[in-house]
């Protein structure tokens, strides 16, 4: 982060909003002097959440991206994204799914692609799937899945497919820091997407169009075989219980 340029960003949005220091650190939950030393340029002495909350204040987001050997690091995540896209495919296609990927659309003007997008025949279930290797921006994630959601129908038709109902699943990556920011957002999540764990694998195993899935599923990096037994596992279980995260 170029901590001078940070707060100059700081400081001029507060002056087109016409807000003293103080006023600013009123709204953002800090002190004057706090707010005085980022737009100093020493943004490097706050934690990421604080500066997340002054920029909010101000209508702004702060974007940290860590950067390794040139395109190394985004060479990594794809890899690493690519190998849970088929990890999902094949619980899937275990399941019965008809399953494609990276299936790209442009209706109406809208355009994007779909990381997995599966159609169950025997129910007309339509599942829309967004894999992510750690927890994203979930303002913008949320409202781009919205949208593909939306599209999906229309997406799904011109594949041959009938849908006739429409799902959604929000899959991360299981690692310790994922399950902390979910965490922190919860009542975001909770909201949105409800449907956790054991809810997941069984609807997947067996779907129910007259009920559908709004998920988010943490998928370990355990063997494929674990994880397709533990679906096929939840379409014979006839029990049901509390809502469990997983």
């Amino acid at each position: 982060m170029d901590e001078i340029a940070f707060g100059r960003g700081i400081r001029a949005l507060r002056i087109r909003r016409g807000w003293t220091q103080e006023e600013l650190g009123q709204r953002a939950g800090m002190s004057r002097g706090t707010v005085a030393r980022i737009e100093q340029g020493h943004a490097d002495a706050v934690t990421v959440r604080s500066l997340e909350r002054l920029a909010a204040a101000l209508g702004a987001r702060v974007i940290v991206r860590l950067s390794w050997g040139g395109e190394g690091l985004d060479r990594l995540l794809d890899a690493r994204h690519a190998a849970t896209v088929e990890q999902v495919v094949r619980i899937l296609r275990a399941a019965d799914w008809l399953v494609a990927t990276e299936v790209s659309f442009n209706e109406f003007g809208e355009r994007g692609s779909y990381d997995v997008l599966a159609f169950h025949p025997a129910t007309g279930a339509l599942l829309t799937i967004e894999v992510k290797t750690v927890v994203p921006d979930v303002q913008g994630t949320l409202s781009t899945f919205d949208r593909k959601v939306r599209l999906a129908p229309a997406v799904a038709r011109r594949l041959g497919w009938r849908p006739t109902s429409t799902s959604k699943l929000l899959v991360i990556v299981d690692t310790r820091s994922s399950r902390k920011r979910v965490a922190l957002l919860r009542d975001t999540f909770e909201a949105i997407l409800p449907d956790r764990g054991w809810m997941v694998r069984r609807w997947i195993a067996a779907p129910a169009a007259t009920a559908p899935l709004r998920g988010l599923w943490f998928l370990s990096t355990e063997s494929q075989a674990v994880a397709t037994q533990r679906v096929r596992r939840s379409a014979r279980s006839p029990k049901r219980g509390p809502r469990a995260e997983s």
